[in-house]
């Protein structure tokens, strides 16, 4: 069992070093060939062109966009139900909500995306949109709200409940209400792992693929509105790796070089941010001690 586990944790290291090795041999070269400032922040996306344009910057701001806003659904549903399911939803209906909530995480995406197609982008375009147009990026931040929620509400919950339950019954006996019991106690002490559950959302907003290919459109421009056709790195990657080659092939994974090097500052920014968290924890408990000991 020893040599399994072994195995295990070295082949995931091995992955992990043949897919880095495998995109920065393949795309680096290609991104200095090409010129750093030319790739990341060139607007103009024409690799079959007689003269071929590889500016992926217009993809990268939609990226970000529709990251940004679907976390932002994502973080504001899946917190509050969450909450309601921590202490203020009848301990019966629990468990059969938060399995229903999990079974989201199972659905395909393609189903994601043919609901997206299907309901929110005809309700965007008829009620929501002034220029006629359902596609885009608000459709395709709704429907990544709705794919990232299981993430949320699962991890969000589970920090709560490994809160020391001391807590709220403390603030309770304090003269607390129950809302500020949970919204001020329970919350900031769960801090961490939501933080975590939050990280884990923004990498599976931002590397969502199909859903978004249904319901974003696929223009490669620069996104001006909520509702207009644009095109994310996922979706300019997937729409082109089985047609194109030679320059054009080698660009697509210098996009994926892109995606890698966001997931990697996202990762490194969420362990410092951590780090700090814990650090400043460490000097208030060793402040309080002092002052302890001066009053003494």
């Amino acid at each position: 069992m020893r040599g399994v586990f072994l195995f295990s944790g070295v082949f995931s290291i091995l992955a992990l070093a043949t897919i880095t090795v495998f995109l920065f041999v393949s795309g680096v070269p290609f991104i200095a060939k090409t010129g750093f400032a030319k790739f990341i922040l060139g607007s103009d996306w024409a690799p079959l062109a007689g003269n071929p344009t590889y500016g992926i910057f217009p993809m990268i701001v939609a990226s970000l966009y529709v990251t940004a806003l679907s976390v932002l659904i994502g973080i504001g549903i899946g917190l509050l139900t969450a909450i309601a399911l921590y202490k203020f939803c009848p301990k019966k209906l629990v468990a059969p909500i938060r399995q229903m909530i999990n079974l989201l995480a199972g659905i395909p995406s393609v189903i994601f995306g043919l609901f997206g197609m299907t309901i929110i982008v005809p309700f965007v375009r008829d009620y929501v949109s002034p220029t006629g147009v359902g596609y885009g990026i608000l459709s395709a931040s709704l429907v990544l709200g709705v794919m990232i929620l299981p993430t949320i509400v699962s991890v969000s919950l589970d920090s709560l409940n490994s809160v020391s339950n001391t807590y709220y019954e403390g603030a309770l006996a304090l003269g607390a209400t129950k809302e500020q019991a949970t919204f001020k106690i329970m919350l900031p002490a769960a801090k961490s792992g939501i933080l975590a559950g939050v990280v884990l959302a923004i990498g599976r907003a931002i590397g969502e693929t199909m859903a978004v290919i249904m319901v974003i459109g696929g223009s490669p421009e620069m996104p001006e509105s909520l509702f207009q056709s644009v095109r994310t790195l996922t979706a300019n990657i997937a729409m082109g790796a089985l047609e194109l080659d030679g320059d054009a092939l080698s660009a697509l994974i210098a996009t994926g070089v892109v995606l890698f090097v966001f997931t990697l500052i996202l990762n490194v920014s969420f362990a410092l941010l951590k780090k700090g968290n814990r650090a400043q924890g460490t000097h208030k408990v060793a402040d309080k001690k002092g002052r302890r000991g001066a009053k003494k």
